[in-house]
Parts: C-alpha cells; structure tokens; sequence
C-alpha cells in the first residue's frame, strides 16, 4: 500500500525534494487548495510552498504544485509532466515573519489563465498583468517576466520533464524593452544588476 502511494504522488515528490536540496535543515510553509480544481474548486494549483531564503538578498521563494501531473499520469504525452513546468516567484522579505500571501493569489490566478486557455508559459516569455502585480499597492511593477529559475533548473519524474519557471515582477518599461529585444537575455542582464531577479514592490 505504501509503495502505490509513493507511486502516485510521484510528482509532488518531486517537487518537495528539489526544494528540500536546496534548502536542507528548513522546512518551507505549504498553502494548500481546500477544494480541488477537479471537484469544482477556484483554485487549479493544489498548493504554493514558500521557502525562507538567504540566497543572493533576504527573500520569500514560493513555488507551486499543480501545473505539472502530482499524481497518476494523464496526457498522452510520456516525455513532457503536465504543462512541462512549476513556477516560482522570489518576493524580497522585511521585518514580517510570515510569508505575504498575495504572490500565492498571484499565481493561482496565473494558473487560471493557463488552465483556461491551454497556454503555457516559457522562458522568455512576459505577461501584462494590467495593474500593480500586488493587488492594492503602488508598485510600479505591472507586468511579469519568466525565466528558468537558476537554483533549481529541471527536474525528472515518472510522469515526464519539467521545468521550474521563475516569474519575474517587471515595470511597464521593462516589459515593453523585453518585447523589443530577447526575454531570456533581457532577464540574465536584469540578473547582473538584482540578484536572482528577486522582486522588490519597492523598486
């Protein structure tokens, strides 16, 4: 019984222990979906765990489950889990002690446009998110950009490759310069001046 169950949260597995490598000794803060997607819920993810990090600046690093097959494997396609990726959003942290909550509405609502319209997102691609990426706030970050997040790369499982996909919170320059030139470069020079393209609502 507990092998069939290893079995077939293969992919959710997964996921946990790419985070665990990279933040061995710590345990991250899982924000589960109450009411699965399949059985009419709101939201497509099962859950976004967020990670406290040290690495490059002080940072919340949340990442999501759901976009690729966490359990048994349904597509056709052998090679490829799910939409081929999870994302990953790194928040620059202040005196709070918990995680903020709002980038994990941010990427269920992510996740309702790639469920809804079937397209997925890749690296160097960006998205107008139409207003402040936080919902509420003064940002001048309005839009997204997404890169391959350069700690944890590409992962194998039962049910196919996936990528982890970082999503970048940009202003609305920023955007229109990744649309006029490449994302991906765009992004690894945004990387030489922020490290690990953390999002700053400040800046």
């Amino acid at each position: 019984m507990n092998d069939e169950n290893e079995l077939t949260q293969a992919g959710f597995d997964a996921i946990a222990e790419a985070m665990h490598r990279l933040y061995p000794a710590r345990e991250g803060l899982f924000y589960g979906t109450i009411i699965p997607y399949a059985l009419g819920g709101d939201d497509p993810l099962d859950g976004v765990e967020v990670w406290k990090s040290e690495h490059g600046v002080p940072h919340w690093h949340y990442v999501t489950y759901g976009f690729t097959e966490l359990y048994e494997k349904e597509s056709d396609d052998p090679e490829i889990s799910g939409y081929g990726f999870e994302l990953t959003f790194r928040l620059k942290r202040g005196e709070e002690e918990q995680p903020p909550v709002w980038p994990v509405s941010l990427l269920q609502n992510l996740a309702r446009y790639v469920f809804s319209s079937g397209n997925a997102f890749g690296s160097g691609h960006h998205m107008d998110a139409n207003g402040p990426i936080a919902l509420e706030t003064d940002t001048r970050l309005t839009a997204l950009g997404f890169r391959g997040d350069p700690e944890l790369g590409e992962a194998d499982t039962p049910n196919g490759h996936f990528t982890f996909l970082q999503a970048v919170g940009l202003t609305a320059d920023e955007m229109a310069a990744m649309m006029c030139w490449n994302g991906d470069k765009f992004l690894a020079e945004l990387e030489r001046r922020i490290p690990l393209c953390v999002t700053d609502l400040s800046r």
